[in-house]
């Protein structure tokens, strides 16, 4: 297997594809990072010299990936958190932040449905 920026990539895979389990790198990024080193999309990660995973593993160390990103995005949202913005408290919730509707839904964001007394509706 080949590490890359602390993650063991997929072998069988292209390399394209490979890339993106790397927190932090989609598919344009991971075209990106080909084209500057210079290797084929199509190659297979088996495939690949040490000579090019090396000029990956340079290409990719420009980008902000895996700990330091997630470490990055954790503090952005306690930082919204600290200061009470409406996103900072949305997230404090545990509800959508963008604006989604939360009447039908949101549960995904907010959980297991959970039952209210008294909301039961009689018969009619």
């Amino acid at each position: 297997m080949a590490r890359i920026a602390g993650v063991d990539i997929p072998t069988q895979k292209r390399v394209v594809i490979s890339l993106q389990y790397i927190y932090g790198i989609g598919e344009k990024t991971a075209q990106e990072v080909l084209k500057n080193a210079n290797v084929s999309e199509d190659i297979r990660v088996k495939d690949l010299s040490d000579d090019q995973l090396a000029l990956i593993r340079s290409e990719i160390s420009k980008f902000i990936t895996e700990g330091d990103l997630r470490r990055e995005r954790t503090l952005d949202i306690k930082r919204l958190m600290e200061i009470g913005s409406y996103r900072g408290i949305r997230h404090r919730k545990g509800l959508p932040v963008r604006g989604q509707n939360t009447r039908n839904n949101a549960r995904t964001r907010k959980g297991k449905p959970k039952a209210i007394a008294g909301k039961k509706q009689v018969g009619k």
